[in-house]
């Protein structure tokens, strides 16, 4: 039935626009280029969707985005012929509840498709996703019918990596400054040097707080080295082939930071291990999240916010429709104003804070970020206060007394408080 529904809607919008996207095809593409000239800004649009499941109106609003922000071009883009990387968040659970109340685990998939067609219509070809969690759920809110439909190309996330055997999928990167992995596997077209990444995250509340744009792509680390949020178990405690590519020291750099940061004061450091993801792996997580992306390229990162969702990421939480999609050329930058809005503080997340001790963000404060609203094709100044936020309550590093969701939203000074 979802299946159904969805070819229609995909014939009828691809309908509208044929000829004139014939005619307007160039051997190269890019970013609008006010997006393009301006790479440490977030860029807000509010979307009119009037409920969750209305599927033709996330198609459109994808469609008209991607059309407004992707643009043909004649020379010196992104040629058409590249391995266009999509990674949405594809994460959906089957509880008992009923599958409308599961939509909002992962990136809408309407929404998703309306990008792929603007894409399309640019003359783009070679399409590929890629994914190592959660196969089985990938059939759930109807990924693959959409890239079988468009030709995406997906990985196979069931191959595990050992020293028998070498994998033509995976690429290596050698992480420069390692605290955690000194080498990490991803999943091909990731590294290939003819291929552009656009991250389509969702809002959502999860263990590391938001999951946003930072936490989507630790998705194309091949398994096992995408397991980031266990701790010390599968880093000193892991399997005898992963250990050649642990970084040296491992142990010493990470508990460093962690002691640095509890002496420091910084809200969290103290509470109970006894939860999800205790303090000290949420700093290896952090630092696991930062090896990776000093050795990920994104062309453009995005946060679909039209519905967003509180809870741990899974199971637990509901969702709220937001009607906002936020989008920047810096991951966390994005991520920054994703927190704030959706009600966090974002001094007090671990891993963007250690981002701009390690060099790999310039801010940790969402008051840095230029923030401008896109309406129709332009960018329009706005202020962060400007939009409205939603409270997305997560388990992050729960508080004793706290309820298990909740806002980690203790005042933070910024002005005092410079890493």
């Amino acid at each position: 039935m979802i299946s159904t529904r969805r070819a229609f809607l995909t014939s009828a919008a691809a309908a509208i626009p044929a000829a004139a996207a014939a005619a307007k095809q160039q051997p190269f593409f890019g970013l609008h280029p006010f997006i393009d000239a301006n790479p440490k800004a977030v860029f807000i649009r509010r979307t009119q969707v009037p409920h969750k499941m209305d599927a033709a109106r996330k198609l459109a609003e994808g469609l008209k985005l991607g059309r407004e922000i992707f643009v043909p071009m004649a020379q010196a883009g992104i040629p058409i012929s590249h391995k266009i990387l999509l990674k949405p968040n594809i994460t959906s659970v089957r509880s008992k509840r009923p599958e409308v109340e599961n939509w909002g685990t992962g990136t809408d998939p309407d929404f998703y498709e309306g990008l792929i067609l603007s894409l399309k219509e640019l003359g783009v070809k070679s399409l590929h996703s890629a994914e190592a969690n959660m196969y089985y759920a990938w059939h759930y809110r109807g990924f693959m019918d959409i890239h079988q439909r468009h030709g995406v190309r997906m990985n196979d996330p069931e191959q595990r990596l050992d020293t028998g055997r070498v994998n033509p999928e995976v690429n290596w990167s050698t992480v420069p400054g390692a605290v955690v992995y000194k080498r990490i596997p991803h999943y091909a077209p990731v590294g290939d040097s003819d291929s552009w990444l656009l991250n389509i995250a969702k809002w959502k509340g999860h263990s590391m707080g938001l999951t946003q744009a930072v936490k989507n792509v630790q998705g194309l680390v091949a398994q096992p080295y995408v397991r980031f949020c266990p701790g010390w178990s599968n880093v000193t405690g892991c399997p005898d082939h992963m250990k050649e590519n642990i970084a040296p020291g491992v142990e010493q750099k990470v508990n460093a930071y962690f002691e640095n940061h509890k002496r420091l004061g910084y809200a969290r450091y103290e509470v109970s291990p006894e939860q999800k993801v205790s303090p000290i792996a949420q700093e290896i997580w952090a630092h696991k999240t930062l090896d990776h992306h000093s050795v990920l390229k994104t062309g453009l990162a995005m946060i679909e916010g039209i519905y967003g969702r509180d809870g741990d990421g899974f199971n637990i939480g509901d969702d709220y429709l937001t009607n906002l999609v936020m989008f920047s050329r810096d991951s966390f930058r994005l991520d920054l104003v994703g927190l704030w809005l959706g009600g966090h503080e974002p001094g007090h997340i671990n891993v963007y804070r250690i981002a701009k001790e390690r060099g790999l963000s310039d801010t940790f404060n969402p008051w840095d970020v230029p923030v401008y609203e896109w309406v129709d094709g332009q960018a329009v100044p706005r202020k962060l206060t400007d939009f409205p936020r939603t409270e997305l309550k997560s388990i992050y590093l729960r508080k004793d007394g706290e309820p298990f969701l909740h806002l980690v939203n203790e005042p933070f000074d910024y002005d005092k408080i410079r890493v």
